[in-house]
């Protein structure tokens, strides 16, 4: 008799899922909270996602630094927050192996990347425009980080990733890296912009005054 085969999506796989769109959720709802009324579409979508990226270093991330520092990792640990990086770690194990890479630039990611979301949150409740100046400073440190989490992989034949369910492929490494991608260029563009047309307006020529 053959043996069912195991199951992929579990409880774990559910919470997990549920707490990263709870992290939203509290992202769109801070968006509402602190941002003044007439704040452009462009600006509370910016909020959003710079709450969220906060808050997705500082607690998901965080732990994970946590578990995997001082001869630590995540196979070897317990708790909640362990189940959920070994879920991840199902999908790439070296989040559940301590791998040093990774760890490298987790350490850059919660404590430098984690801090500047929220100094830029401060500037966007402020309306301050210096904020597009940090956001490509952000941007830019995301698309590196994502970068060198892959590429070494990528050049070795991927042997820690797993492809061959749906959820790891699509969700976990697909999705979840992805989304530090896209929307971290398009900030960049948009910023570029701002930064762009406030330098040609200083520049351009000043009228004579009679």
């Amino acid at each position: 008799m053959s043996s069912s085969p195991p199951d992929i999506f579990t409880l774990t796989s559910l919470y997990s899922l549920l707490g990263v769109l709870a992290v939203f959720f509290v992202a769109r709802t801070a968006s509402n909270t602190l941002l003044p009324k007439n704040a452009s579409s462009r600006d509370r979508f910016t909020f959003v996602w710079l709450a969220f990226d906060a808050m997705i270093h500082f607690f998901f991330e965080g732990s994970f630094l946590y578990l995997s520092t001082f001869g630590r990792s995540v196979f070897t640990s317990t708790g909640p927050l362990a189940e959920m990086w070994k879920e991840y770690a199902a999908a790439d194990v070296r989040w559940g192996t301590a791998d040093s890479g990774v760890v490298s630039l987790e350490i850059l990611t919660v404590l430098g990347a984690g801090p500047m979301c929220c100094y830029i949150l401060k500037q966007l409740v402020n309306d301050d425009p210096a904020r597009h100046y940090w956001i490509v400073v952000l941007s830019t440190a995301e698309l590196y980080g994502g970068w060198m989490t892959f590429c070494p992989e990528w050049l070795t034949g991927s042997p820690g990733l797993n492809t061959s369910h749906w959820l790891y492929l699509w969700v976990y490494l697909v999705f979840m890296n992805v989304i530090w991608v896209v929307i971290p260029i398009w900030l960049m563009y948009d910023s570029y912009h701002h930064i762009a047309e406030a330098v040609r307006l200083n520049r351009a020529p000043k009228a004579k005054s009679a």
